[in-house]
């Protein structure tokens, strides 16, 4: 059957007005700013906050990437303004990363600054039609083995880059960052230089233990402003980062040939997969340090694409949401996504005023900024809970950590997803279903049922496996409870459960909690009872008395609760 040019024409018309639609729903609405009104005071000391955060970290990745301090606060500047404003999250805080260093170091040593550039460009639009095609409600499904092994396989990449830095040697980026390390260790036992040994690890033992006493100062600042003075007062030699612009750099971008930009197809996809996996991962944890926040992933998608585009036409290297900086920013008080925002304007008004006294900072010093991130990157993981999990989720751990310090992130990821994916089928096809402890009828709810909701509470029953494939729409159905004072988790059902389904039981327990609900569990099975125990999940249920073997006993206890709330 022959199609006329008015089939086609038609065709492309509808398929311009669904585009049309899908990006008007991408763009920012009146609701995100109009609650800036009520908390601008908070979200103000906030973006302060977060700010004196971000300058050491900026500069730091900036020198780490080989572009250069100052391409780091070029993308803490333009890319945390426009994430800030088009971004999915009101809490997300945009900018350079660890994790991003890590990819674009081999693409400066081959491609030099044009390229990493490109990439960022080519990046961007990656991310925009991943959020015109909303994809990013499937990152919820990565396992939490993957997403740890990963995180500590970055900080282990990034201590190795920071190596020759804290040495007081030059890197270079043409070699594996393992290799690259052992021989800059080499080379200074051989010919020792004390200073930058010093500075760096005077700058990681005052990041790491001044928190302890006074946990709302900016002591990374601190800690580089101390070295930076050291430095010049005890004439110590170690290089500095030099001059810096006083005003954001103009275009940068360069011409590439056909070859050249097929060649940074592969880099650009890594870029575009790491931006969106950090940002929502980020997203995700302001959302859970939060009360009533939950972000639009391809909202946030779409803010990281936009400032991905922007951020390499002023010479900045590739950004995402940052989940320290964004964690600081929910601590510091911030409710809207003026905090942000206010945190670019504050590195800009840096660059205009400060940036002779920014140019005398030791390399050393920022390199001691990023080895004591390392540190708290691996603490904050949960390594040794999903080690000790169950065997399958420790192999998938350790596979994606050893894959992203050998080779890289993506293929790290795509290991990692590939084999917990493959074992979790395997725990599936092995389970076998429990018989249930309470008449249900399957047609609808039953007599005993509508009583409980009567009462104000509910008893939920999970019916099959508890792992990563199924947490986040077990997680949904729970923070959706309402008009309830008591809900019974029942886990007699549950065949398999593994770390993610763990984690996600623990978020959703803490979620209803805070929303003044009591939860009970009920019915949990010895196999079961191991993994959440080593994840640390609910261990204050079981200390206040509030899991029982069975559901029938819960209820009555979940009774006495509603009549002991009811008397107060």
């Amino acid at each position: 059957m022959a199609i006329g040019g008015s089939e086609i024409g038609a065709w492309l018309a509808s398929s311009g007005e669904q585009v049309g639609r899908r990006l008007l729903d991408l763009l920012p609405r009146r609701a995100d700013w109009w609650s800036t009104r009520e908390g601008r005071f908070g979200d103000l000391a906030a973006g302060a906050t977060v700010a004196l955060v971000a300058l050491p970290l900026a500069l730091a990745f900036g020198v780490s990437s080989g572009l250069g301090a100052e391409a780091g606060l070029v993308t803490a500047i333009v890319a945390g303004a426009i994430a800030a404003v088009f971004g999915g999250s009101n809490l997300q805080v945009s900018g350079p990363t660890g994790a991003m260093t890590v990819v674009i170091v081999p693409v400066t040593a081959r491609f030099g600054s044009h390229g990493v550039l490109t990439v960022g460009l080519m990046a961007g639009v990656v991310l925009v039609f991943l959020a015109l095609t909303r994809i990013g409600r499937y990152a919820r499904y990565l396992p939490l083995p993957v997403v740890e092994g990963f995180t500590a396989g970055i900080a282990v990449v990034i201590a190795l880059q920071q190596v020759p830095a804290a040495l007081g040697q030059s890197s270079s980026t043409s070699k594996k960052v393992w290799q690259n390390a052992f021989d800059a260790a080499k080379h200074w036992v051989e010919h020792p230089r004390g200073a930058p040994v010093l500075v760096a690890a005077a700058v990681i033992a005052l990041i790491l233990l001044a928190p302890r006493k006074r946990p709302r100062l900016p002591v990374p600042l601190m800690a580089v402003a101390l070295a930076t003075v050291a430095v010049r007062l005890f004439d110590l030699h170690t290089h500095t980062l030099g001059h810096l612009p006083r005003t954001l750099p103009g275009p940068s971008l360069g011409f590439m040939n056909a070859s050249e930009l097929a060649a940074l197809i592969p880099s650009a996809v890594a870029v575009a997969a790491l931006a969106a996996l950090e940002s929502l991962l980020s997203a995700s944890v302001a959302d859970g340090m939060s009360v009533n926040q939950r972000h639009d992933p391809d909202r946030e998608l779409f803010g990281q694409g936009l400032a991905n585009l922007a951020a390499p036409i002023f010479g900045g290297v590739p950004a995402t949401g940052a989940i320290a900086r964004t964690a600081t920013n929910v601590r510091a008080g911030a409710s809207t996504r003026l905090a942000s925002l206010l945190h670019a304007v504050i590195l800009g008004a840096v660059i205009f005023v400060a940036a002779p006294l920014v140019g005398t900072i030791p390399v050393a010093a920022l390199a001691g900024v990023l080895l004591a991130t390392t540190v708290r990157m691996v603490a904050s993981t949960s390594l040794l809970p999903v080690i000790r999990a169950t065997r399958g989720d420790a192999a998938v751990l350790l596979l994606t950590l050893g894959v992203t310090v050998i080779f890289d992130l993506v293929t790290a990821i795509a290991v990692g997803v590939g084999v917990a994916v493959v074992l979790a089928l395997r725990q599936v096809a092995r389970s076998v279903s429990v018989d249930d402890e309470l008449p249900i009828d399957h047609a609808g709810q039953s007599d005993e049922e509508r009583q409980l909701l009567n009462e104000h509470i509910v008893a939920y029953r999970f019916d099959g496996p508890l792992f990563f494939a199924a947490a986040q729409r077990f997680l949904l159905r729970l923070t959706e409870t309402a008009d309830v004072r008591v809900v019974i988790l029942r886990m007699s059902r549950v065949t398999t459960l593994d770390a993610t389904g763990a984690h996600v039981l623990g978020e959703a327990i803490e979620h209803l909690e805070r929303r003044g609900i009591t939860v009970l569990l009920s019915g949990i099975k010895p196999g079961h009872d191991g993994v959440i125990a080593a994840l640390g999940v609910a261990d204050h249920l079981r200390s206040d008395g509030r899991v029982f073997p069975d559901t029938p006993t819960a209820i009555t206890e979940a009774r006495q609760l509603v009549q002991t709330l009811a008397r107060a």
